[in-house]
């Protein structure tokens, strides 16, 4: 009894001078913050003629200030070449926010093309959330140090190269360190915005030599554009982003290193494949014009959570409660595609009333193959018999390429990454946001509502390919037994097809741990 008394007693002490620990990081964390933050900064207001961009959108614009236009990206060179056009022809302001940046070779180039516009002297403002940014910051520091470039940080940590500091920082702050930022946002001279799932690297516009990602954006104009820069705002001006210049700084000549490397990415036969699709400024305006019709409408919202959702407040805008009610509005048609799907014990009950009151319900989602995070395929894999039991259909993306959007340099594995989902024939959602636990509670996520007949069935026919046997796997119950169908001379598969032994036991393992909450 005394022993067990003593195990408590320290047990106790322990607990209580973790909490003590924990309130003294976060409230030194909180005035490290308050006396770091940057100044505010708004973005800059449109004109008429001024840039190639005004040149071409500001009439089309001005006839009809409550109306937007929104066009598919799916093609993965296309969402390389729209961004990089958006910023040649910008001549005012870039204003970019992502979950990550990689220095890889689509994510040099791009980097290279904004570089080039704060030479011009357009105003860059860059937000990246923090927990992909270790072990980049020297990068990121010399854009920073350009005078026409800034670069900021979402919940970042104060200890930038030690890994013992970082980690204690993180477990000192555990409430708010794995919430993070998710949005991505492309905004050239408040005229053109590109919203969707990609972030910027090799992995989303077909160059990964390992495994890319199918997914989706939407190139906007008009009304959704003014949205977007207002919720890029209050990110930028939040309390929970912080200059990088604060936390630490750039070594000596850093900028002129990242322009020669720069350049000589450039030079690279791999470069080519991108760059020559690129035109000049005025071109690239016009192209981002005319090259396909935009679908006009007024029925679009631009939503995202607030940056306050960081610190669990807020929960008044989320995005799920947005989502929500465009969900249960269906009457004929659900399809959701959607790369991490937890639904959660409600969100299953949801979609089975939606099925009984005689809507077609559908997902798509990763195969355990297919997808790059296994344990939350284990924790997906609780639901699959009782979805299929109430009469939703489930689709798992397969991990071998089939002709389409491949890698062009050699990769044959794909990923799904898109977020999307549409209702009936004529209301859709495409955005960051994942159908699980982190997207609803932790991380902030954005997207665009949207009704429009043409835009949704452009969307759908892109879940009918990627639903189709050539590329996923069609899920049964055989006889209580769950199964897996693909092309009809293939045999039925039984156990997580095409997946290693390896991630059948990661996900199999993680499946068992009390952590669906935070996948």
């Amino acid at each position: 009894r005394r022993s067990d008394l003593r195990i408590a007693k320290f047990l106790l002490l322990g607990l209580v001078a973790f909490a003590v620990a924990s309130a003294l990081a976060v409230y030194l964390y909180g005035r490290f913050a308050t006396q770091a933050r940057g100044p505010a900064s708004t973005t800059l207001p449109v004109e008429m003629a001024a840039t190639p961009l005004d040149r071409v959108f500001a009439q089309p614009e001005a006839e009809r200030p409550m109306e937007s236009g929104l066009r598919l990206v799916s093609d993965d060179i296309d969402a390389f070449a729209i961004r990089a056009h958006a910023a040649r022809a910008a001549g005012r302001s870039l204003d970019l926010q992502y979950y990550y940046w990689r220095d890889d070779l689509t994510g040099g180039l791009l980097g290279r093309e904004v570089l080039a516009a704060a030479d011009r002297g357009v105003r860059v403002r860059i937000l990246l959330d923090d927990i992909n940014a270790r072990g980049g910051d020297d990068v990121y520091l010399a854009y920073d140090s350009h005078p026409n470039i800034e670069v900021r940080l979402f919940n970042p940590a104060l200890s930038r190269d030690n890994t013992l500091a970082r980690g204690a920082d993180m477990v000192l702050r555990a409430v708010t360190v794995t919430r993070r930022m998710h949005n991505k946002a492309w905004i050239a001279d408040q005229r053109l915005a590109v919203v969707g799932g990609r972030n910027i690297g090799d992995a989303y516009f077909g160059a990964s030599d390992t495994a890319n990602f199918r997914d989706l954006d939407l190139a906007m104009v008009g009304h959704a554009v003014t949205q977007s820069g207002e919720i890029f705002d209050r990110f930028w001006n939040s309390p929970v982003v912080l200059p990088i210049r604060s936390l630490s700084d750039p070594g000596q000549k850093a900028l002129s290193r990242l322009r020669a490397r720069l350049e000589d990415l450039a030079a690279s036969p791999e470069a080519e494949l991108y760059l020559k699709r690129l035109k000049g400024a005025e071109e690239a305006a016009r192209l981002l014009a005319t090259e396909r019709p935009f679908h006009r409408t007024e029925g679009v919202e631009v939503i995202s959570d607030p940056p306050e959702k960081v610190l669990d407040v807020g929960q008044q805008t989320w995005l799920n409660e947005s989502i929500d009610p465009v969900i249960a509005s269906v009457t004929k048609n659900l399809e959701i595609t959607s790369p991490y799907f937890i639904p959660g014990e409600e969100g299953g009950n949801l979609l089975h009333r939606l099925v009984e009151r005689g809507a077609r319900v559908t997902v798509l989602t990763n195969s355990l193959a297919a997808t790059d995070v296994a344990a939350v395929h284990g924790a997906y894999a609780h639901y699959r018999e009782s979805l299929l039991s109430s009469g939703i259909g489930l689709f798992e993306l397969k991990a071998e390429s089939r002709p389409g959007r491949i890698s062009l340099f050699g990769s044959s594995n794909a990923s799904l990454h898109t977020k999307a989902f549409t209702v009936d024939d004529h209301t859709g959602f495409i955005g960051s946001f994942n159908f699980d636990p982190r997207s609803i509670a932790l991380n902030t996520e954005m997207g665009v509502l949207f009704r429009d007949a043409g835009l949704t069935a452009e969307v759908r026919q892109e879940f009918a390919t990627h639903t189709g046997p050539t590329h996923a796997y069609r899920l049964t119950l055989d006889d209580g037994t769950l199964t897996w169908l693909a092309e009809p001379n293939e045999e039925p598969q039984y156990n997580e097809p095409g997946a290693s032994y390896w991630r059948r036991l990661v996900a199999t393992f993680t499946g068992f741990l009390p952590i669906e909450s935070q996948l």
